[in-house]
């Protein structure tokens, strides 16, 4: 082979054309934002709201088994009452917010530990 049949590997030449180059202008639909852009990804708060305790407890209920959250330091009723809806709709259960605890119906301590810590407290599981 002569010298000058070989193809030069220095990034001098280019390629020639760009098959994809017409594409651009062809009318076809741009992509959804959510293809260029990955999703945002849930923000998880930075700080700790505090710890809550959950407890099991049929204390004064006719044996009926009552998970109990309490330690809610700095939060007002309105947004006890608002997790305790959350915690309901995620249990499937009754429930209320009295005394400034929260009471769910039936053993749902695993449940609500998950809605409290994505709700930025650190839930301790205390009692039995």
């Amino acid at each position: 082979m002569s010298s000058s049949d070989k193809i030069s590997t220095d990034g001098s030449q280019g390629l020639g054309q760009n098959p994809f180059g017409a594409l651009s202008g062809a009318g076809l639909p741009t992509a959804p934002p959510s293809v260029i852009q990955p999703a945002a990804k849930k923000e998880v708060p930075a700080k700790s709201r505090g710890r809550v305790d959950i407890k099991r407890t049929t204390a004064g209920r006719g044996g009926k088994i009552v998970t109990l959250v309490t330690g809610f330091v700095g939060i007002g009723l309105p947004e006890k009452e608002s997790l305790a809806k959350k915690m309901r709709n995620a249990c499937g259960c009754g429930g209320t917010v009295k005394d400034g605890d929260i009471e769910i119906q039936g053993d749902q301590r695993e449940k609500i530990a998950q809605i409290l810590t994505e709700a930025g407290f650190r839930p301790v599981f205390a009692g039995g």
